[in-house]
């Protein structure tokens, strides 16, 4: 048996107590704490990227491919469903899904309010089970192969504002010269609490826009793609483009709306920076708690050297406790992260306020790989500081080591 090993078990916080037990188990709590701590901040960054991400994707997809225009207007230009890309693009195994979209101004007017919104056309083909995790109540859109429908979904933020609720008409005033409008029928409200969505779009049948703008059944505004890893716009960006027709853009949505995911991503710095501070304090504390169980442990020290041992099988004696202590803490800190963590998903026990931060409970994302990095993380550089403390060994000398009070 390794006798380092051995003696360090011995010296363990489960046989011994007093001063030395509580040591040990201070150790293990604040490797406990801050493991499990790092994990919950990346459970919840995690949960919060997806789920805001989410909600923009299902509202955009991840591509929106439309004809080049001179303005900014919030009406597209109309592209016709034969063009090249709309018919080849099942050729490309990255792309997942394509639906067609349109866009056109205008003003709804309840009872006592009147509101300017952009009405987000939509086809059958919309995914609209991607979407249905926005519908708070009532449904999606159904359509008529012979007509166009009058349904539409608006945010429950517009709703409010115009004293409006499921299966309510309104007129909608559209923006075009001369104007026109058509009596609309809600059944379903949509929540999002993105404001660049809310604040302003409904979704309704886009063979409405195209009477409206006089299109024929063919044209549309322009596409919105889905690809099967969100994670690789910026691969997909290249071949995509290359499959356009000559007259066509593609927009990244990570682009667009690029406001939304640059904060994001300065979600990601902060906690990374957090992960540091976290390893700085786990790795102090191991070094200084070492220190103490050095200067208790110095008789015994003391002993051993009289005895033969080298400094090397000493300093192994706490190197092995310190690693203990590492173990004992990242096998709690894990398991009271994941039990928060489940607990969190199942029951959304912590809830949050929308209107600030954009969903009304707290997230949580499993990214085991991530998870594991982190453990790794701090168990090699906390075990490489205890080196630090366990170099003193060698400065003691046994006979006043011995005499040592």
């Amino acid at each position: 048996m390794n006798l380092s090993y051995f003696i360090a078990k011995r010296i363990s916080f489960k046989r011994t107590g007093g001063f030395t037990g509580t040591i040990h188990r201070i150790a293990v709590a604040s490797v406990a704490i801050g493991i499990a701590v790092s994990l919950i901040s990346f459970m919840i960054l995690g949960g919060f990227q997806k789920e805001i991400s989410n909600k923009v994707f299902s509202f955009t997809g991840h591509y929106q491919v439309m004809k080049f225009m001179s303005s900014n207007a919030f009406e597209e230009s109309p592209t016709s469903m034969d063009s090249d890309f709309y018919q080849n693009y099942q050729n490309q195994d990255q792309i997942r899904h394509v639906q067609v979209f349109a866009h056109k101004p205008g003003l709804l007017k309840g009872e006592d309010e009147v509101e300017g919104v952009l009405m987000k056309g939509v086809g059958p083909d919309f995914d609209s089970l991607s979407f249905q995790n926005s519908i708070v109540k009532g449904r999606f859109l159904q359509f008529n192969d012979s007509m166009a429908s009058n349904e539409v979904v608006m945010s429950t933020k517009i709703a409010n504002k115009l004293l409006l609720d499921v299966g309510d008409r309104v007129i909608m005033y559209f923006v075009q010269d001369p104007p026109r409008f058509r009596r609309l029928e809600i059944v379903g409200l949509y929540e999002t609490f993105l404001e660049n969505f809310d604040d302003k779009i409904i979704l309704g049948d886009i063979q409405t826009i195209r009477n409206l703008s006089g299109w024929d059944y063919d044209q549309v505004g322009g596409f919105e793609v889905f690809v099967d890893d969100p994670s690789k716009l910026e691969a997909y960006a290249d071949p995509l483009y290359k499959m356009l027709d000559y007259d066509l853009r593609l927009v990244k949505i990570t682009d667009k709306y690029l406001e939304i995911f640059d904060w994001l991503q300065l979600l990601n710095n902060n906690v990374y920076v957090f992960l540091g501070l976290i390893l700085f304090v786990a790795a102090f504390n191991m070094v200084s708690i070492l220190f103490i169980l050095i200067m208790e442990r110095t008789q015994m020290i003391g002993i051993l050297k009289a005895l033969g041992s080298t400094n090397k099988q000493i300093r192994k004696i706490f190197v092995w406790n310190g690693v203990r202590i590492i173990g004992r803490g990242l096998l709690i800190g894990n398991s009271l992260a994941l039990t928060l963590g489940f607990l969190q998903e199942k029951f959304r026990l912590i809830p949050l306020d929308p209107e600030n931060y954009y969903m009304s409970f707290v997230p949580i994302f499993w990214n085991w790989p991530v998870f594991c990095i982190i453990n790794i993380a701090v168990l090699v550089v906390t075990t490489l500081v205890l080196f630090i403390p366990a170099m003193l060994i060698s400065n003691i000398h046994p006979i006043k080591a011995i005499r040592f009070d």
